[in-house]
C-alpha cells in the first residue's frame, strides 16, 4: 500500500525513535504526557489523527493531467490534516481513539470527507480547485500556510454537516469583535458556530526567532489546540505537540495510492482507512522550523473561546515568552501616511495601502531609498513553504 514511505520501518525489529527516553513531559494538541511512562498511550494518541499524505492514481483535476500530488501538495495536506483534527475533536472528543476495527459513522463521515475525488468536500481536488479560482494559484502550484487557510475557510462553508466556521487572523492579530460577530447565531441569540481560529505567523527571516520558541510551545498545551502547519524549508509538516526542545509533527511526504473508505466493509476499505493513520510521529528542533507557519484552535463554544482569550493574554503575550500575536477587539486599520506626516516625497497611499516602516533614529535621512508603497492583500507569496 505504500509506495514510498518516507518515516520508519515498521518491518524492523529496531525500536522507533518517535519519543526520546527522557524524563521530559510530552505535549500533544493540549494533552501532557510522560515521556517514557506513557509512550504506548502517546502513540495512540498520535495514530488517532489523520495522517493525509500525497496519494497517486486519482481523478486529474480540472483540466490538468495530474493524478499525484507528488512534489506539490504537502501544504495542502497539511491542511486537511488540520481540519481533520477539528472535525474529529468537535464530533468525536478529544479523548477519541482510533483502532483498526473502528467503523464509527462518525469517522467514518470524516475520513471520506478528505478522499481524493472532486465529490469529497475536503478533497485535494477541492482544495486546488478553490485554490486557482480564489487565491490565484494554478493547480500544482505550492501553497503557503496563509493560503491553504484561507482555502478552507471557504470550503467549509459548503459543507453543512460540519458546523465549523474558520477565522483566519491577519496581520499578526486576533480580533475578538470579529471572531464574536462570525460565530453568533442569528437564529439563537444564545447560539456559538464551532469554530477553528487559523493564526498565520511570520517568526524570523529564514529560521524561526528563538525568542518566539517557548510561545510555540505553549501553544501545544492550550485547550482546544488542533497543532500547526508549516514545515522546515522546502517541506510543509503538520505539527501536533513538542517534547523537550524538538517538535512533534506527522510527515505528508509518503505516496500512497488512491483508494475509497466508504463503510469500511470490504478488506481494501479497511487497508485504505489504515493508510490514514500513523503510529509514530518524527521530530525536529524548533530552530530548525520555517519561520512561517499558522497556528490552530478549536473553540466549540463561547465559552471557551473566552477561555482561550483570557489564556492567550495570560500565557503568551503576558508572560516571560514574547508574545506570537496581539489580541485586541478590532484591527486597526493600516497606518496611512499624509504630506505632512512625510518628510519626503513618497506618494500618499489609498485607505488599503500602508508602508513597512523600519524604526531607525540613528541612520541619517540620506541613507533610505524611495520606496513604493504596497498594496495589503491576504497573500503570503514570500512566505511559500516549497515542496
Amino acid at each position: 500500500m505504500l509506495d514510498a514511505y518516507v518515516g520508519y520501518d515498521l518491518s524492523s525489529a529496531i525500536e522507533p525513535d518517535d519519543i526520546p527516553k527522557t524524563n521530559d513531559t510530552v505535549w500533544i494538541l493540549g494533552k501532557q504526557y510522560h515521556a517514557t511512562d506513557d509512550l504506548e498511550t502517546i502513540r495512540q494518541d498520535v495514530q488517532s489523527r489523520l495522517w493525509c499524505t500525497y496519494r497517486k492514481g486519482f481523478v486529474p483535476i480540472g483540466n490538468t493531467q495530474l493524478t499525484t500530488d507528488k512534489g506539490w501538495g504537502c501544504m495542502l495536506r497539511c491542511g486537511q490534516m488540520v481540519l481533520a483534527q477539528a472535525l474529529i475533536q468537535l464530533h468525536l472528543g478529544r479523548d477519541w481513539v482510533w483502532e483498526a476495527e473502528t467503523r464509527d459513522e462518525i469517522y467514518l463521515n470524516i475520513v471520506n470527507r478528505f478522499e481524493d475525488s472532486k465529490q469529497a468536500p475536503f478533497s485535494l481536488h477541492q482544495i486546488a480547485l478553490m485554490g486557482d479560482s480564489s487565491e490565484e494559484k494554478r493547480i500544482g502550484e505550492w501553497f503557503g500556510p496563509n493560503t491553504v487557510a484561507q482555502v478552507l475557510k471557504k470550503l467549509v462553508k459548503f459543507d453543512d454537516w460540519c458546523r465549523l466556521v474558520i477565522h483566519v487572523a491577519l496581520d499578526n492579530t486576533v480580533a475578538t469583535e470579529e471572531i464574536v460577530e462570525l460565530c453568533a447565531d442569528k437564529k439563537n441569540p444564545d447560539g456559538w458556530k464551532p469554530l477553528l481560529l487559523i493564526v498565520p505567523l511570520r517568526l524570523g527571516l529564514s529560521d524561526v526567532n528563538p525568542i518566539y520558541i517557548e510561545g510555540l510551545k505553549k501553544c501545544f498545551q492550550l485547550p482546544g489546540s488542533c497543532g500547526m502547519i508549516g514545515g522546515r524549508p522546502n517541506q510543509a509538516l503538520y505539527f501536533i505537540g513538542y517534547v523537550g526542545e524538538e517538535a512533534l509533527y506527522l510527515d505528508p511526504h509518503t505516496v500512497q495510492r488512491v483508494g475509497t473508505v466508504g463503510n469500511k466493509q470490504e478488506p481494501t476499505e479497511q487497508e485504505q482507512d489504515e493508510t490514514f493513520h500513523q503510529r509514530y510521529a518524527s521530530r525536529i528542533s524548533f530552530t530548525s522550523m520555517d519561520p512561517s507557519l499558522a497556528v490552530c484552535f478549536l473553540c466549540v463554544s463561547r465559552q471557551q473561546f473566552d477561555l482561550l482569550v483570557a489564556r492567550f493574554n495570560d500565557s503568551l503575550n503576558g508572560g516571560t515568552s514574547q508574545a506570537l500575536f496581539e489580541v485586541a477587539k478590532t484591527r486597526q486599520a493600516p497606518w496611512t501616511p499624509t504630506t505632512a506626516s512625510s518628510g519626503s516625497s513618497r506618494k500618499n497611499s489609498g485607505p488599503t495601502e500602508a508602508f513597512n516602516v523600519i524604526s531607525a533614529t540613528e541612520i541619517p535621512n540620506e541613507e533610505f531609498e524611495e520606496v513604493e508603497p504596497r498594496t495589503l492583500d491576504d497573500s503570503d507569496e514570500e512566505f511559500e513553504i516549497i515542496a
